[in-house]
């Protein structure tokens, strides 16, 4: 018997840009008297379904995005005699689909850190339950990844997790749903102990894969003062605190690190935490702007971000700390109008962000968009081939509507055309050559040249594209560019790189309270 881990996907890259931490992690929670699972990531290359056995345990992730194709890799797998098991947000939101669709044994909700190895056993005893309750996992007992098992030479970045959930409750988010409101945030200590072996193994770029970096907010602080919730005040400076400490740990990690995250605008008031965020290399971050207006912001209730020129000078002091923005925005809110378009390319400029990603509105499962929107539906919901545009994610993807949100005073095509023509214009070879000038040389500035190429075929043409040739084209393009962008990132493997001096005195001091205890 072994154990399968599937990252499935219906595109092939060839060569990954981040690692998907969920394989590895579920990789360590495996018990070491099942072996090493095997690991299989699609968007690296597809499953060949005949290394799977019957008596086999097959664990299939899946977010909303890949379950149509998860579906299938479940079917397969169960026609092999294998015993079927889905996880993930999506599996979470929509058991019922695991069972109908991808013929899964069983459903894993929530968190599978603690689990997963339950789950196993139960399998091979030829008895596993319906729906295993994985939950929120606390922060303490989060599973560290086998980054052992990582196949040399296919990713770009790798990624470790710092804290899950998210303090916000934005409408086109599930996060804070399905990972909770109250961050669950790791000790120093062993997320530390994961960036060391990933340089050991020639890893400089780190993505921190968190829900939300930033998750307590000078505002949060000085409302509790103001309440006089002292036990709150002292609970969010707690966070806040272990976050200082997570930065001031990785600043002492080798020099020719980068690491990015994903934060919220508050972070640009708290010039503290941005010194601190280049200290620690975080070179990079995935800003949520979703819009330039405050109609579009408070339609998303994102009303603690700013617009126009307010919304500018935020940005443009991440980049005045050292910290590039890959700005985040959102085309088909009913406020926008044919002119947001250019105005949000404007701003982009104006605000002197390095990346950027633009997306056409969707309601996601689990957020409060997709709630209203499928309730709006009603029963004259639009189907094609059967299937209502409400479970989109179901529709094969050559066929699926771009948009599904009716727009006020705009046509999805047009949406869509005007959206394209963005992505064009940012990601121009004048406009990214023009950014570049932000890298001190000319092999980084071509590096550069080469990332933001990729980046745009990845996220733009194989997304907006509307039929199955241009996807294909789309998809061999960013192939071919993935292969020399990868070595742009290689870096020589320091196999005797130590812990930093702060963690393994702490480490001894811990011991020495244990021993004396």
């Amino acid at each position: 018997m072994r154990v399968h881990l599937i990252n499935p996907s219906d595109l092939a890259f060839g060569i990954g840009v981040i690692t998907p931490r969920w394989l590895f992690v579920l990789a360590g929670a495996t018990p070491t008297r099942f072996g090493d699972p095997v690991i299989v990531d699609e968007t690296l290359e597809a499953l060949d379904v005949n290394t799977i056995k019957a008596g086999d345990v097959v664990g299939i992730g899946i977010h909303t995005g890949n379950a149509l194709r998860g579906f299938a890799v479940g079917r397969a797998a169960r026609e092999r005699g294998a015993w079927v098991v889905f996880g993930g947000i999506h599996a979470t939101l929509f058991p019922e689909e695991a069972f109908e669709l991808g013929q899964a044994h069983a459903v894993v909700d929530g968190d599978g850190d603690q689990v997963w190895g339950q789950v196993i056993d139960d399998c091979v005893a030829g008895k596993p339950e319906k729906n295993y309750a994985g939950g929120r996992v606390g922060a303490s007992k989060f599973a560290s990844a086998r980054w052992d098992l990582l196949p040399a030479g296919r990713y770009m970045w790798a990624s470790v997790q710092t804290v899950r959930g998210c303090p916000k409750h934005c409408s086109f988010c599930s996060v804070w749903r399905t990972d909770g409101q109250e961050p669950r945030q790791r000790a120093t200590h062993p997320v530390i102990a994961e960036i060391v072996e990933l340089r050991r193994l020639g890893y400089r770029f780190i993505a921190l894969a968190d829900d939300n970096f930033y998750p307590v907010t000078l505002t949060d602080l000085a409302n509790a003062e103001r309440q006089k919730n002292f036990a709150r005040l002292a609970e969010l400076t707690a966070i806040r605190n272990e976050r200082f400490e997570l930065m001031a740990a990785l600043a002492e990690l080798p020099k020719d690190m980068v690491l990015f995250t994903q934060i919220t605008m508050e972070a640009s008031e708290d010039q503290a935490f941005l010194e601190a965020m280049n200290k620690a290399r975080i070179k990079g971050a995935l800003v949520g702007v979703e819009s330039v207006t405050d109609e579009g912001l408070k339609a998303v209730y994102k009303g603690f971000n700013s617009s126009g020129a307010e919304l500018a000078e935020r940005l443009r002091r991440f980049r005045a700390a050292g910290v590039h923005v890959l700005g985040s925005f959102i085309f088909g809110l009913p406020s926008d109008r044919e002119d947001t378009f250019d105005a949000t390319l404007a701003l982009a400029k104006q605000a002197d962000i390095t990346f950027a990603q633009f997306v056409m509105l969707t309601p996601f499962p689990g957020t409060v968009d997709f709630e209203k929107w499928e309730k709006k539906q009603g029963e004259g919901v639009q189907r094609v081939d059967g299937i209502p545009v409400t479970r989109h994610w179901l529709i094969p993807a050559e066929k699926r509507p771009k948009m599904f949100v009716e727009h006020p005073t705009m046509s999805t095509d047009e949406i869509r055309d005007r959206t394209q023509k963005v992505w064009d214009q940012f990601y121009s070879l004048g406009a990214i050559w023009k950014r570049s000038s932000c890298v001190p040389n000319l092999k980084g500035r071509i590096a550069f040249l080469f990332i933001s190429r990729l980046y745009r075929q990845m996220y733009a043409n194989t997304g907006i594209s509307t039929d199955s040739a241009r996807r294909s084209r789309a998809n061999r393009w960013a192939r071919l560019l993935a292969i020399p962008s990868r070595r742009l990132f290689t870096a020589k493997p320091m196999p005797d790189l130590e812990m930093p001096a702060s963690m393994a005195a702490a480490a001894s001091v811990s011991g020495l309270v244990k021993l004396s205890a």
